[in-house]
């Protein structure tokens, strides 16, 4: 991963000391709030329900074990000893002192780590698939190209007030998009044209939200030296024509939408025409540069499924189990890609204790090149476990409550932190995921639905994601009362769809048997191995609602 250099640790140096400035004359009333708030979003500061909340980036989902360590002392010395990870692949403190944040920052930045843009309407912390340069199906290791949207982005002095927020994700698997690339204001498909030539299918105008989209594609290819041009030229259009009356209209979708996908690629190839060959076009230095952070680690050169492996599955079920939906196939012989899956009953979903991150770190260091991912599931990856040592992980994993074996299942659901924190929400999320959770241990029944994405959010604002969800769950209040909303045929993969409100929401108590009548129809109606996507595509929601609602 990218080692920071001379330069970069000045820059965030300089940072922190103007944040601490900043915040010494805020708290001895030389700021006003109004003018506080966006010196304090842009370095990642919100103000909670009930205390400040401090969001820390960690581009593209990437942390070494010395960083890893260096959260788990701040969560202690400064919070209640635990932190959260986001949908966004960040870690969230949900209990600072505004007093303590400087003194965060600067620790942080020892570790090559910041909070930067982690809020503000600027651009966000670029995104891609966790199991990136270690997946055998992938076109090129899609992090560079992350790195490189992340130095561009950074304190870039016109696009550090845009109309809203904004958001890119990088995907480069062949087959699958776990990086959500079309649900993003910029997702970027990787692929190699018919010359053989590197670069990136464009979509623009995705998003989540008050008002859902797929992203368009904009342009079909565009060259990998182009990248920052035409990234350039797209934030260009924006912030001349996003509206910033509005906030609600303010996203690019709404720009998108308005101007048709078609009339928006005109004025950014319009706007392109006339930068894309300025200095900030990449060359080859450029990125080879870039790349040289991205070697790989030093594998050893073994054989895939030894013995050993074999034979634990066959002596133990539970492992077995574990192996089959927490462990996935790696582009190196005799290394697999295993995902700890943050989803332990009566535990938060992406809730994790300052000594479970040490722990984190230490398996990190003896299991997988001390490096660990966060994923946008809210899990944590370990990209390069050697197979004749998954049995030995698995048993260090299960005493943390890690090893659940319930990857991209039912109860692996997706969750923001709700009314128990945020000043935004509607309602509580956590409870409802808890209650589901519950009512579905049956670990064999929920093997048997397959893979399906429940995603709760607390409001409309979609942290939880719950409009691309199989099964999305929304906090609404009613009258000052919290109820919940469900929508159904949801996917933030390559088959990307917003999903369909199912009818009137319902209250709290209510969900787990409105969670079964909706799994009930499923089973009732699949096809042979039909996952429950493709059954709601093929019967449509009416089955479902007759149910629900009967």
């Amino acid at each position: 991963m990218y080692v920071y250099d001379e330069y970069d640790r000045q820059m965030l140096a300089e940072r922190v000391a103007q944040f601490r400035n900043q915040t010494d004359r805020y708290l001895a009333g030389e700021l006003e709030e109004g003018e506080f708030l966006p010196l304090r979003l842009q370095n990642g500061l919100y103000v909670q329900r009930f205390a400040p909340m401090l969001r820390i980036c960690v581009p593209y989902g990437m942390m070494r074990s010395e960083q890893i360590r260096r959260l788990a002392r701040i969560t202690r010395d400064y919070d209640k000893g635990y932190a959260h990870f986001t949908t966004r692949q960040n870690v969230q403190l949900n209990w600072p002192a505004v007093e303590d944040v400087p003194d965060i920052l600067a620790e942080l930045a020892e570790v090559e780590m910041h909070a930067n843009q982690t809020s503000g309407n600027c651009i966000r912390n670029t995104t891609t698939d966790q199991f990136a340069a270690a997946q055998s199906d992938e076109i090129i290791d899609p992090r560079p190209y992350c790195e490189i949207i992340r130095q561009w982005s950074t304190f870039h002095p016109e696009f550090a007030f845009l109309p809203r927020k904004f958001k890119v994700a990088v995907n480069a698997s062949r087959n699958v998009d776990r990086a959500a690339v079309q649900v993003h204001d910029i997702g970027l498909e990787m692929l190699y044209n018919e010359h053989g030539e590197l670069g990136f299918c464009v979509h623009v105008g995705g998003g989540l939200g008050r008002t859902p989209m797929v992203g368009p594609v904009i342009r079909e290819f565009l060259p990998e030296k182009d990248l920052l041009t035409y990234l350039e030229a797209i934030l260009r259009v924006y912030n001349r024509y996003g509206r910033r009356d509005n906030k609600y209209k303010a996203r690019i979708k709404i720009l998108v939408k308005a101007l048709t996908p078609e009339g928006f690629a005109e004025k950014v190839e319009a706007e392109w025409s006339q930068t894309k060959n300025s200095p900030t076009r990449l060359t080859q230095d450029a990125v080879d540069h870039i790349k040289s952070h991205f070697t790989e680690p030093g594998y050893a050169d073994l054989q895939d499924d030894p013995q050993e492996l074999v034979s634990a599955r066959a002596d133990s079920k539970g492992f077995d189990n574990w192996v089959r939906r927490n462990v996935n196939s790696h582009k190196k012989p005799g290394y697999s890609i295993v995902t700890l899956t943050m989803k332990k009953t009566g535990v938060p979903p992406g809730d994790i204790s300052d000594r479970q991150l040490e722990q984190i770190a230490d398996l990190a260091d003896r299991y997988s090149f001390g490096e660990a991912r966060v994923t946008h599931q809210q899990n944590v990856v370990f990209a390069d476990v050697r197979q004749d040592r998954l049995l030995e992980l698995w048993e260090a994993l299960k005493p943390l409550g890690f090893a659940t074996a319930n990857l991209n299942m039912l109860t692996d659901m997706i969750c923001c932190p709700g009314g128990d924190y945020c000043s935004l929400a509607n309602a509580k999320s956590i409870p409802v995921a808890e209650a589901i959770q519950r009512r579905f241990d049956n670990q064999d029944y929920v093997y048997d639905l397959g893979e399906i994405d429940l995603n709760i959010s607390g409001c409309m604002n979609a942290c939880g994601h719950h409009h691309v969800g199989h099964i999305g769950v929304l906090g609404v209040d009613k009258k000052g009362q919290e109820f919940y909303q469900i929508s159904l045929g949801g996917s933030s993969e390559r088959d990307a769809s917003i999903g369909k409100i199912l009818g009137p929401s319902f209250a709290r108590e209510e969900m787990p048997d409105v969670i079964q009548k909706i799994l009930d129809v499923y089973v009732e109606t699949r096809t042979e191995e039909e996952p429950f996507l493709d059954t709601y595509r093929r019967i449509g929601i009416s089955p479902f609602k007759e149910r629900v609602y009967a």
